[in-house]
């Protein structure tokens, strides 16, 4: 695995194709000027920049653990994009988007994981349940897997919902060594047979460079919502937040082992 930090490409927002209305922050299909389609998730959405915040460390992380995740690039929406729109409701979102968002490179003909007909590798599903104890990722489950099966590969999607500490950032050191007990209803968790193997790959895969180098990642005018003074503090924070969590992974890979338990 490459030990580059990661970069994220920038592109321009130029053509608005669809609204994907069973997003709940209603995300849309659109065309950059590199000419590729991407799922585009907006800033003014309902959670605003944390959700794409979470998305970027989230997503990441993942690539980093050697997951499939769609390439993720920031998108810049023109002011004058949304004036022809004649939805009242999409044309309020990109007017309260203008400026810096995310998109996910759009997979297209990928269809959602149903685990009823796709069974996955116990390795790799130990990996993907570690890292949504890891991110605190609620947004997993049998209802909405956020997984895709594109190319016969199994590829993740939407991370938005994770990282719910820094919604209010109210002792979220604490929350840092905190169990993860919404592993329950891991859609994944019945296969998820060989997390103590993916508990050591992956502390060692996740080290304290790499995760600052995503965190990095992170647009400064993303970081301004909060109890930190600069986007340095924030960067620190996430950073500690994740790498402190990475040291006690053992208090999450006991409840999610626990939880796994009553699937035997």
């Amino acid at each position: 695995m490459s030990l580059l930090s990661p970069r994220l490409r920038a592109v321009n927002v130029t053509r608005y194709v669809t609204p994907l209305r069973e997003g709940g922050s209603l995300p849309a299909i659109a065309e950059a000027d590199d000419g590729f389609l991407y799922v585009l998730k907006f800033r003014g959405a309902g959670q605003g920049a944390r959700a794409l915040i979470a998305e970027v460390i989230g997503g990441e992380i993942a690539r980093a653990a050697g997951l499939k995740v769609p390439e993720i690039v920031f998108a810049n929406l023109d002011e004058a994009f949304g004036r022809t729109e004649p939805d009242e409701e999409i044309q309020d979102l990109l007017k309260a988007s203008v400026g810096l968002n995310l998109a996910l490179h759009y997979l297209s003909g990928a269809i959602t994981f149903d685990p009823i007909i796709t069974t996955v590798d116990p390795l790799l599903a130990s990996k993907i349940v570690w890292l949504d104890c890891l991110l605190m990722n609620v947004d997993r489950t049998p209802r909405n897997t956020n997984m895709l099966t594109w190319h016969k590969e199994l590829w993740l999607i939407d991370h938005g919902a994770s990282l719910y500490f820094h919604h209010s950032w109210d002792n979220w050191r604490g929350k840092t060594i905190q169990p993860f007990t919404q592993v329950k209803d891991h859609v994944l968790l019945p296969r998820a047979t060989m997390l103590e193997l993916a508990d050591i790959e992956l502390r060692e895969i996740l080290n304290e460079d790499r995760i600052r180098s995503i965190v990095h990642l992170i647009p400064a005018e993303w970081l301004n919502d909060g109890p930190f003074n600069s986007p340095e503090g924030y960067r620190d924070a996430y950073a500690e937040f994740l790498l402190t969590r990475i040291a006690h992974s053992g208090i999450f890979l006991k409840e999610a082992q626990h939880a796994a338990e009553t699937f035997i």
